[in-house]
């Protein structure tokens, strides 16, 4: 029996610095704490990096998809289609407005949304998409803009995993109307709980602002240096309380201070990987086609001794578990890539969805596993990961 690993090795770990110490003080000791100037630094700095003319600060991911179904005017009966392997999330935005998500099957060497099924699921009813570039790899969106132009639908990213994905020299959040992003801790960034959104129209922008501050017109910030700032805003529209914090926000800009080297960390650990395992024919790791870059959010695999069908996928599945406990004793932590939100409870009894339905977004959730990732793993504790991984072979 092998001696069980000394250390732990998570999932993933934050990195946080003197710099990031020393950020959040600085809005307590201005004493401005609520959504204000290091915000408005964060998005400024979030624009820079990603090229998007604006860029607006949430309080998490999920607002910020709720703020952009919102703007683009989502209502009772309207239809969006989602891919059936995604954070509840994805869906969840699409309920919260009274309309209805469609689910779409993934293609299982991407873990996104099979661009080629999505057409089928088009109705009169559909007003959208909300792709996901899921664990930091962008969907197809050539396919899938090509698609919504036919048939005039709006296209929402999310982008909660895609900080530094790519997809034919663009970055991710560009490439559709809107573009959310995720700042929680597993997320390569984080301000904690965050979230933004990304767009090239000054419309969306605005309309962005004033929905995350209870409809109104005039910020916070805005009153402090306007003339009759004793005055309260206008409250035109119906609006939420997704506002990001300043001192999130001076978390934010600490860590996209050190963007290009978390990236860079990631993608090296990431291409380590790949060539560890390679030889390795029952763990499908990540690929990535000609054009993308991956963000490596996450390294994603697939167990797969055999190829999975609703006959074997129980006991591969149970495989999988068992693996991912053996290395769990060993001291190294694992987790599913995500689920398959079609399959939740709330969408399954209200939709009457089925297994069957999204054949490999259930063969993911069942057979996705995601290794330790994180910008300040060393060499040694992957070493042992793959050692790990190797005798269990």
């Amino acid at each position: 029996m092998r001696p069980i690993t000394k250390q732990r090795i998570p999932i993933t770990k934050t990195y946080f610095g003197p710099e990031e110490l020393a950020s959040i003080q600085q809005p307590l000791q201005t004493g401005w704490v609520v959504q204000g100037p290091y915000v408005a630094s964060f998005e400024k700095k979030f624009s820079e990096y990603t090229a998007a003319p604006y860029s607006v600060a949430t309080s998490s991911c999920t607002t910020a998809l709720h703020i952009a179904v919102a703007v683009l005017g989502l209502k009772p009966g309207d239809e969006v289609i989602v891919p059936a392997f995604t954070w509840v999330a994805t869906a969840n935005v699409v309920e919260y407005m009274g309309a209805t998500p469609i689910f779409c099957d993934i293609q299982l060497e991407s873990f996104n949304i099979d661009p080629f099924a999505i057409e089928s699921l088009i109705t009169p009813k559909t007003v959208g998409i909300i792709p996901v570039h899921l664990f930091g790899l962008c969907a197809d969106m050539d396919i899938i803009s090509k698609l919504a132009a036919k048939h005039n639908l709006w296209v929402i990213e999310d982008a909660a995993c895609g900080l530094g994905a790519r997809y034919r020299g663009k970055h991710c959040g560009l490439l559709g109307d809107i573009g959310c992003f995720s700042f929680h801790p597993r997320k390569s960034i984080t301000t904690g709980e965050g979230g933004m959104i990304t767009t090239t129209s000054r419309q969306y922008d605005q309309l962005s602002r004033s929905l995350r501050d209870h409809g109104a017109t005039t910020s916070d910030l805005e009153r402090h240096s306007a003339e009759k700032g004793f005055l309260l805003s206008q409250y035109p529209l119906l609006g939420y309380n997704y506002r990001m914090t300043d001192i999130q926000g001076a978390l934010g800009c600490a860590q996209m201070d050190r963007v290009e080297w978390i990236l860079n960390q990631r993608k090296n650990l990431a291409r380590a990987y790949d060539e560890a395992l390679a030889s390795l024919d029952w763990l499908k790791t990540p690929k990535v086609p000609d054009g993308f870059t991956h963000g490596y959010q996450a390294y994603v695999c697939m167990f797969s001794p055999k190829e999975p069908s609703m006959s074997n996928i129980d006991r591969l599945s149970y495989q999988r578990n068992e693996f991912m406990g053996k290395l769990a004793a060993s001291g190294i932590a694992t987790r599913q890539g995500t689920h398959a939100a079609a399959l939740q409870k709330h969408y399954v009894e209200k939709y009457r969805l089925h297994p069957e339905m999204f054949p490999n977004a259930y063969f993911a959730q069942q057979l996705s596993l995601a290794l330790p990732l994180y910008p300040q793993m060393t060499e040694k504790e992957q070493e042992v990961v793959v050692e790990e991984i190797s005798a269990l072979n």
